[in-house]
């Protein structure tokens, strides 16, 4: 069996982005398009989703524009969070719990390290 390698700084970049998970606001799914040409009575605010196999695009005010605008990075950053702690996990799991007999060293990219 393996030694239990998990550093203390491995630790606590893991608990760093279980806190900042915590701290997210409001997220969304989507895109956001401003259609700003001359000529089309003034700036105009969409966004569009996935609902099931279907594209659905919604006008939105000024001010749901930009709300959601927030939201939609707070998702985005939500995914790199969870990428991020799905690496530590693997990681972790390679490093310190016990592998199977192997007739060679598997690729960090088998191993999702890369």
């Amino acid at each position: 069996m393996k030694e239990n390698s998990e550093g203390p700084e491995e630790l606590a970049a893991y608990r760093r982005l279980q806190q900042r998970l915590g701290q997210t606001g409001w997220i969304a799914l989507g895109s956001l398009i401003e259609r700003t040409k001359a000529g089309q009575g003034g700036p105009r605010y969409q966004w569009s989703r996935r609902v099931g196999r279907k594209t659905v695009t919604v006008a939105l005010s000024a001010e749901q524009y930009r709300w959601l605008g927030k939201a939609i990075s707070n998702q985005r950053a939500v995914w790199k969070t969870l990428e991020e702690m799905q690496r530590l996990t693997l990681a972790h799991m390679w490093e310190s719990l016990p592998d199977p007999p192997r007739r060679k060293r598997l690729a960090k990219k088998t191993l999702g390290l890369n």
